[in-house]
């Protein structure tokens, strides 16, 4: 239940529809299991069977989930993204992101939607290091790359989270209407990119995990290899929320080094005469003043370009608000 303030001073209560979305690739062992002890805490769940090719769709079914399939394996990034579509244009006023492998505990739910239905955040997160007295066998790997990309999300957020991988999510509808995802490989690091920069509010909660030592991550298959296409979807990230500071900074670097360059060639030439044996770097400080000088020109460009991406993500938010409200109340099938 929530409630709604509304002009006179009074209150009034309704009821928040609580949709779950699973992402799932080849997990016949464990979604059966998963998706009933989700069930007990949502009103319904959705496993995007993310192009699996064992039983995982027909027991998602059997489960009672509504599954929605990708012909070929896409990715999280681009399942979790299916899943949101699908609740919203179900009606679904939060949505909670679970994983298919059984390392979350359905019964944390609660945890996260209370932030949501108390009005305290728009988007909340669980946390597998926000509460010290949990005991976690976590790979030292992976706690190693939580650290370092948790650490960069903070640096560019200018935050203070402490667990920017975790599966475990719930988002409030207008965090969701809002949210815009693109990576396909994953997504965690790219939804706190964007909902900071839209200013939806985001809230940690503590939960427990558990890994089991015989299970291999279906997303971590290579450690390095995830560390470098998170790194680039980060990156992309920055890109295109602040156009002018990426493609500015760059630019100036590079001016500015072929700027200090040539003022060193030309107060060497002022002073003796002669730039040898530096002749090489007057060819060098011209590319470096010419390269500097376009960059920051496509800076500029891409602010502007930055600008009208701002104006039509708003227009779809709309598009996506109209939708939401013809579909509210709607019930599967």
């Amino acid at each position: 239940m929530a409630s709604q303030t509304l002009k006179d001073g009074s209150s009034i209560l309704y009821v928040m529809r609580v949709i779950a979305i699973i992402p799932a690739y080849n997990e016949e062992e464990t979604i059966g299991d998963v998706i009933r002890e989700t069930k007990k805490y949502v009103e319904d769940v959705i496993v995007i069977n993310d192009g699996s090719t064992d039983r995982t769709e027909e027991i998602a079914k059997k489960a009672g989930a509504k599954v929605v399939s990708h012909v070929l394996n896409r990715g999280v990034g681009a399942a979790v993204r299916t899943g949101i579509d699908t609740a919203l244009s179900l009606g679904a006023d939060i949505i909670v992101n679970i994983d298919a492998d059984g390392q979350f505990d359905p019964k944390d739910i609660k945890k996260l939607i209370t932030p949501i239905i108390n009005n305290e955040a728009d988007f909340v997160t669980g946390s597998r290091f926000l509460n010290a007295n949990y005991k976690l066998n976590i790979p030292k790997i992976k706690k190693v790359g939580n650290t370092l990309f948790t650490k960069i999300v903070n640096f560019l957020t200018k935050s203070n989270f402490t667990d920017t991988q975790c599966g475990f999510r719930a988002f409030y509808r207008e965090a969701a209407l809002r949210l815009n995802l693109y990576g396909n490989f994953t997504y965690t690091q790219e939804v706190f990119l964007d909902l900071v920069s839209k200013g939806m509010r985001i809230k940690e909660v503590p939960i427990k995990v558990v890994y089991k030592s015989s299970r291999k991550s279906k997303v971590v298959k290579n450690p390095f290899y995830y560390g470098i296409n998170a790194l680039l979807i980060i990156i992309r990230t920055i890109r295109d929320l602040y156009p002018l500071k990426f493609f500015g900074i760059i630019g100036l670097i590079i001016f500015s080094s072929g700027f200090v360059m040539g003022l060193f060639l030309l107060l060497r030439w002022a002073l003796k005469g002669i730039v040898s044996p530096y002749r090489s770097m007057i060819q060098l400080s011209a590319v470096l003043l010419i390269v500097g000088f376009l960059s920051i020109v496509l800076a500029l460009i891409a602010d502007m370009l930055g600008r009208q991406k701002r104006i039509q993500e708003e227009i779809l938010y709309y598009s996506k608000l109209k939708a939401f409200e013809k579909n509210k109340g709607e019930k599967f099938e």
